[in-house]
């Protein structure tokens, strides 16, 4: 027994190194990363060299369903609430009334080409029906090319959300494949399933994500622990929500996207394991889908599965894309992309693992055909992603010169991180531009030799200077240090101009906030002086409320000439 023990963690230890040491190969061939982990799989399998006969398919779902609720925490938590500002309605749409239109074209086109029943055709459909989170996220966000924002934010929205719509058309039509009800019946029972499904799956989400905030929160613990909490809680909120009926799925995304948005403790350590998780979830899902498939079955697949492939790629997406965000008037670019990148990938497989877990007749044919498909988007849309991009106008130059982020853990609510930037040439800070004080770097590494930043003199490009700074001054640092979008000038500059001779107590009164009493009847030119107890330079900040102070004009001799005020809200202005 023991030695099937260690045979077992032997084979599964060196097919994660492996997938690992192959993701080397293909980044230098720009080959889609998740597709060399569905290779591993397959090579490892029954008609592979490996030969590893796995055909277990609840397992094989269970596993999988493990490691995309892990995926989809990570989504929601790495997702930024301003991201739904940009691109909620657009998002949303695609990935429930998209997600609709897609399976219903998709099955059309399987009904026609291979031999499946109407309801075993819809079953394929709704298994296909949605883009991977897996696979957008990684292209998006790790494949090394910068979308522009509002598309971005779009796809991974829509790959974060579209997931429970899939899965909720693939149990409703299977359960009509076994079990087929009256017609009478069909609308109350698929009106039920919607209600329970999501709106238990958003109620334990959204109370999921406050309890694990406030877990991490309250209890002090050593900082190792926190991603354990993290990772417990996240597999307890998509269980209970599995086991009360709802969906887990949306769940995990929701309390994600409440925890990472709410202040965390050991926030970024979080993030870091939380990297690695889903690195490993990725690579255990793809290994194990790749394991259970069967390679030798599939010519007999292959060109109704080809057919459904292109259908669904070329016809079924761009069509529920554009019928999608026609509303919203999104550029047809950008709505081209949107349509492009809608990758099928691990879900559609997993999906596909449902129908052989009951009496489904052609389950097998189905499984096959859905692989294949996801083969397909895999090779054809991951390889051409940066390509369509580049062609289509929407890739930005990356102004972020951020090679890394750590956050400091200080008493009571202070939190300071210390980030690192890489100087390229065209870095604005080897350009001329000032420096703030608040700014200013405290270690240089230049050639693999750190020293302080008098011992380093001029910076250089190729420098990597690490900073500390608190959360809301990165964007200026990338203003500084990298050069970023003209839309960040308020943030760097204030939303508009004081005349530096008006008191404190005037500012505050306009918009109703408080006067720190250090600073109360003083001039904004005073403040400054006491606040910095000498000479302000440009940039120079102070809060006020949820506002701030910033030094935006000095003269030569050090005054100030002109004071910014960067609103919290630009609507608090015209209250």
């Amino acid at each position: 027994m023991a030695e099937y023990g260690h045979a077992f963690a032997l084979v599964v230890a060196a097919l994660v190194l492996l997938s690992i040491l192959s993701s080397v190969l293909s980044f230098r061939l720009g080959a889609p990363l998740l597709l060399v982990f569905l290779l591993v799989g397959l090579l490892a399998g029954e008609d592979g060299p490996g030969n590893i006969h796995f055909n277990d398919a609840p397992l094989a779902y269970a596993a999988g369903s493990l490691a995309l609720a892990v995926i989809l925490f990570d989504s929601g938590f790495a997702t930024p609430l301003r991201v739904y500002r940009v691109a909620a309605a657009p998002a949303i749409t695609l990935a429930t009334l998209g997600v609709v239109v897609t399976a219903a074209l998709a099955g059309w086109v399987a009904h026609a080409v291979l031999p499946l029943s109407w309801t075993e055709s819809l079953l394929l459909g709704a298994a296909i029906s949605s883009t991977d989170a897996a696979a957008v996220f990684f292209l998006l966000r790790t494949g090394g090319i910068r979308i522009r924002e509002r598309v971005r934010s779009i796809l991974e929205i829509e790959s974060g959300t579209n997931d429970p719509v899939a899965v909720f058309l693939t149990l409703t039509l299977l359960e009509l494949a076994m079990a087929p009800q009256a017609p009478d019946r069909i609308g109350p029972m698929v009106l039920l399933h919607l209600v329970q499904q999501f709106g238990l799956g958003a109620a334990l989400g959204l109370s999921g994500g406050w309890a694990v905030v406030r877990v991490i929160n309250v209890f002090d613990m050593d900082t190792a622990l926190y991603p354990l909490v993290a990772l417990s809680a996240t597999l307890c909120v998509f269980a209970g929500a599995d086991l009360l009926g709802g969906s887990g799925f949306l769940a995990v995304y929701l309390a994600g996207l409440v925890a990472g948005n709410r202040p965390l403790k050991a926030k970024y350590s979080l993030r870091r394991f939380q990297a690695a998780m889903t690195w490993l979830s990725q690579i255990l899902m793809f290994l194990t889908l790749g394991l259970f498939a069967t390679p030798s079955q599939f010519p007999a697949a292959i060109v109704p599965a080809l057919l459904v492939a292109a259908v669904l790629t070329f016809i079924a997406r761009p069509l529920a894309t554009v019928a999608c965000l026609a509303p919203f008037r999104v550029p047809p670019r950008e709505t081209a992309f949107v349509a492009w990148v809608g990758l099928r990938g691990a879900v559609s497989i997993l999906l596909a693992i449902l129908p052989l877990m009951g009496p489904t007749e052609h389950a097998r044919l189905i499984f096959n055909t859905a692989f294949l498909v996801v083969v397909f988007s895999l090779l054809i849309q991951g390889w051409t992603v940066r390509p369509v991009a580049r062609r289509l106008g929407l890739i930005e130059s990356d102004t972020s010169g951020l090679v890394d982020r750590i956050d400091v853990e200080l008493p009571g609510r202070a939190t300071h991180e210390l980030v690192a930037y890489r100087l390229s040439e065209k870095s604005p800070v080897l350009m001329g531009v000032r420096i703030p004080r608040w700014a200013r770097p405290s270690l240089v590494l230049r050639q693999g030799e750190s020293m302080r930043p008098h011992q380093a003199g001029d910076l250089k490009p190729g420098d990597t200077v690490y900073l500390f700074c608190a959360e809301r001054h990165i964007k200026l640092l990338d203003r500084i240090y990298a050069g970023s979008p003209a839309g960040d000038e308020r943030l760097f500059l204030g939303d508009f101009s004081l005349p530096p001779e008006i008191t404190v107590n005037s500012v505050a009164e306009r918009y109703g906030l408080p006067v720190p009493p250090d600073l109360s009847n003083k001039t904004l030119r005073d403040a400054f002086a006491h606040r910095l107890r000498g000479r302000a330079e440009l940039g120079d900040r102070i809060p006020l409320g949820s506002f701030e102070l910033i030094v935006r004009d000095i003269s030569a001799e050090g005054d100030i000439l002109e004071v910014g005020l960067l609103l919290d809200n630009p609507d608090a202005a015209r209250r």
